[in-house]
C-alpha cells in the first residue's frame, strides 16, 4: 500500500492550467521584411498593418511529455511512502529499581553459599547479594532495571535500562564501603522516587537490600515510604544478615515491615544465600513480567521513483528531438 506524506501538494497539479488561462501568451519578436510599395500592397490585400509577433506552440507529443513530467514532479514532492505489513513489538511495562546497601556491615562473612550438594563456604553479605541477584536479573529480561547504591548517601549507579549485561557489570564492580560506612536508607528511597518521577511507566517497583539501621538519612525511611506510596511506588524490603545482631549490624525489621506495608509491598528476611534465593522467587511470583504492545507499519520513502520517471521522460524527449532533427537534416540534404 502506498500513502503520501504531503498529499495536499497535489493541488499544484492545477497550477499549469491556472497559468494557461491567466498568464498572457509568450510572444517572440522577429525582424520584419521591408517591402517596396507597401501602401499599394496593403490596399490590394485589404490587410491592416499590425505589430508583428509569433506565438510559439508545442507539438502534441511535447505537451504530453510536459504533462507527465509535471505529474512526476508533484508526485515526488508529495513524498509517496510504501507502507509495510504491521509489526507488533512488546516492551516492558515495569520499571524495577534495585537499591543495594554498601555500608561497612555488608563485609561480614556470615552468609553460607553452597559450593555443591555436600559443601558450603562462608562469604560476605555483598558477595552473596551479587551472586543471587545475577540469577534474579536473568529472569527479568523484559523489565527495565535501575541500580541505586547507598551508604553515607545514595547514588544512582545505573538509570533504567534494558541492557542487563551492563547493569550486571555495574553491580559486580561495587565494593563494600565505596559509598561510605553508614546507611542512608531513607535517602535511597527518596532518590528512587526522583528517578521514577522522570518515567511515565505506571508499574513502579523498588527492591531494597539492607543489613542495618538507618543511620545517615536526612529523611526518615517511613516518611520517605509515604511519599513513595503517593507516587504509586511499591517497595519490597529484604533484610540481609542475622536479625539477632546488635549495634551497626542490627536489622530494624519493624521499620522494614512498615515501609513495605505502607507502599503495598512485602518484607522479607534472608539469613543465608538459600533464603535469599527463596525471597527472589517470591518476588518473581508477586511481580510477574508485564508487557506493553505497540503496533506500527514501517514506512519506506519511494519519492525517488517519480523523480526517476521524470528523468526518463526528459531523456526520451531529448531522444525524440534528436531523431527528428537528424531526419530533417537528411531531408534537406537530399532535397
Amino acid at each position: 500500500m502506498i500513502e503520501f506524506a504531503n498529499p495536499q501538494l497535489f493541488i499544484l497539479l492545477l497550477a499549469p492550467i491556472i497559468i494557461y488561462f491567466i498568464a498572457p501568451a509568450y510572444k517572440e519578436k522577429r525582424s520584419s521584411i521591408q517591402v517596396p510599395y507597401f501602401e499599394e500592397l496593403v490596399k490590394i490585400t485589404g490587410e491592416c498593418p499590425q505589430k508583428g509577433a509569433v506565438i510559439l506552440s508545442r507539438k502534441n507529443l511535447q505537451k504530453l511529455f510536459m504533462v507527465l513530467a509535471w505529474i512526476a514532479i508533484v508526485t515526488a514532492m508529495a513524498k509517496p511512502e510504501m507502507i509495510g505489513a504491521a509489526v507488533t513489538q512488546q516492551k516492558s511495562a515495569r520499571d524495577l529499581m534495585i537499591a543495594v546497601d554498601l555500608s561497612g556491615s555488608m563485609a561480614v562473612e556470615d552468609f553460607v553459599m553452597p559450593v555443591n550438594s555436600n559443601q558450603a563456604i562462608n562469604v560476605d553479605r555483598l558477595t552473596a547479594v551479587k551472586q543471587v541477584l545475577t540469577d534474579f536479573v536473568a529472569q527479568r529480561e523484559s523489565d527495565r532495571l535501575g541500580l541505586i547504591l547507598f551508604g553515607d548517601a545514595p547514588y544512582l549507579q545505573a538509570p533504567f535500562t534494558n541492557d542487563l549485561a551492563t547493569w550486571q557489570t555495574l553491580l559486580n564492580e561495587t565494593q563494600v564501603g565505596m559509598a561510605g560506612q553508614s546507611t542512608a536508607f531513607g535517602d535511597a528511597i527518596g532518590l528512587s522516587i526522583s528517578v521514577f518521577s522522570s518515567h511515565e511507566t505506571k508499574n513502579r517497583v523498588l527492591i531494597v537490600l539492607t543489613d542495618g539501621n538507618d543511620t545517615a538519612s536526612k529523611v526518615p525511611p517511613v516518611e520517605a515510604a509515604k511519599v513513595a506510596a503517593a507516587s504509586d511506588i511499591k517497595i519490597h524490603t529484604i533484610a540481609i544478615g542475622d536479625p539477632a545482631a546488635v549495634g551497626e549490624e542490627k536489622v530494624d525489621l519493624a521499620v522494614l515491615e512498615d515501609i513495605a506495608s505502607i507502599t503495598g509491598g512485602k518484607s522479607f528476611q534472608a539469613i543465608d544465600a538459600q533464603a535469599l534465593e527463596t525471597v527472589y522467587e517470591e518476588i518473581n511470583a508477586l511481580e510477574p513480567e508485564l508487557f506493553e504492545s505497540q503496533t506500527f507499519r514501517p514506512k519506506t520513502s519511494i519519492h525517488y521513483l517519480p523523480v526517476a520517471a521524470f528523468l526518463c521522460l526528459y531523456l526520451l524527449s531529448l531522444l525524440v528531438v534528436s531523431i527528428r532533427y537528424n531526419m530533417m537534416t537528411v531531408g534537406d540534404k537530399n532535397g
